[in-house]
């Protein structure tokens, strides 16, 4: 398992963790697997409600916070530590400008295409910048967008396939479809980029549905630099969940993660549960929304308040929101440290790399 390079940081471990909210991926989760040697990532969704601070609104709150996990991050890990921002925020911007201030490492952006992100670079900058992406279009038109106008090229790209948990990028007859499968997408992207190599290097990073040490060489064998993986790193000690909501990992099988619809815009995987249950049944619409969180949620015309599901489920309170989850998430069957997870991940590496050496 080999090191890689991005800008000129090198990453000892092909490992990112994904960036998940509200309040599941945090310093305490982002600096573990920083430590390991992979990139560990903040997720900067909900950070509003975490941090509370009495004269600020949630938007206000929002940077607070992330300055506040960007200093614990930095005081439990000299590894490199990314932040993801989604592009669907309404304070996407500044968001992006207080990460970049803050000195994070590695901005990773998704849920919309950041087509003027290289905008918010100041001229001593050190942050680099990593799109999340769908489709071999999206790839081209971020390359050929960020090139034409801010003389920029990604300095990696994450390919998110139709197996990852949380908000997916596709249409929901495209998530079965084997045509828009990760598998498909990293050879194209891949070739995408190489079409930019006397330019710069960008590593493709093969995400969604990745649980195991094969199969991360399979995706590096299509062309993959690296992986990322969020669910794995969901039961583990250090994930700034709580134990409820890892636990429903554990208890799971195979057959319970399903596709909902969010008021985000987007379908997302999730746990089924009876918070589910509730929205569909029509008991969960909000008569207010005081957030303002998502620019493309219309809360008088949405089933249920996303953030306030999310942080009820990373708190614990499973009634009163859900869990979102890669497909192949019920994998898990205990709580384990992250150092046992990247441990067993490059012991699972090795052996299947000693098998395809040997056909």
């Amino acid at each position: 398992m080999k090191s890689f390079f991005i800008g000129n940081k090198e990453i000892k471990l092909p490992i990112i963790q994904g960036g998940m909210g509200v309040g599941i991926s945090l310093s305490g989760l982002a600096s573990a697997v920083a430590n390991e040697g992979g990139i560990g990532v903040i997720s900067c969704a909900g950070l509003g409600l975490l941090y509370k601070q009495s004269s600020g609104n949630y938007l206000q709150n929002c940077i607070w916070g992330l300055k506040e996990e960007m200093r614990k991050a930095r005081e439990k890990s000299k590894g490199v530590i990314g932040v993801n921002i989604m592009v669907a925020l309404s304070n996407f911007a500044d968001m992006v400008k207080t990460a970049i201030a803050e000195k994070t490492d590695i901005i990773f952006a998704g849920a919309g295409l950041p087509l003027d992100l290289p905008s918010y670079l100041t001229p001593n900058s050190k942050t680099l910048l990593a799109p999340i992406v769908s489709s071999a279009r999206a790839a081209k038109v971020i390359c050929e967008k960020w090139k034409s106008t801010y003389n920029y090229l990604p300095d990696m790209i994450v390919v998110e396939g139709p197996k990852a948990g949380g908000h997916l990028g596709f249409k929901k007859d495209q998530i079965e479809d084997d045509s828009h499968s990760l598998e498909h997408l990293i050879p194209e992207i891949v070739a995408i980029v190489s079409e930019y190599s006397d330019k710069k290097e960008i590593p493709v990073v093969a995400a969604g549905g990745i649980a195991t040490g094969k199969d991360m060489l399979r995706f590096m064998e299509l062309g993959a630099t690296a992986v990322q993986m969020g669910s794995i790193f969901v039961p583990t000690y250090e994930c700034d969940a709580a134990q409820a909501f890892k636990q429903v990992y554990i208890d799971s099988n195979k057959n319970d993660t399903m596709i909902i619809e969010s008021p985000v815009g987007m379908p997302g995987r999730a746990f089924n549960g009876e918070f589910i249950l509730r929205v569909n049944e029509g008991n969960e619409i909000p008569r207010n929304c005081s957030f303002h969180c998502i620019k493309t949620c219309d809360y008088t015309k949405s089933p249920y308040c996303i953030i306030k599901a999310l942080y009820n489920a990373a708190r614990g309170n499973m009634k009163k929101g859900y869990a979102f989850a890669g497909a192949n998430a019920y994998l898990a069957q205990k709580i384990s440290s992250v150092k046992e997870v990247m441990e067993t991940l490059m012991n699972e590496f090795i052996i299947a790399k000693s098998k395809l050496n040997r056909l």
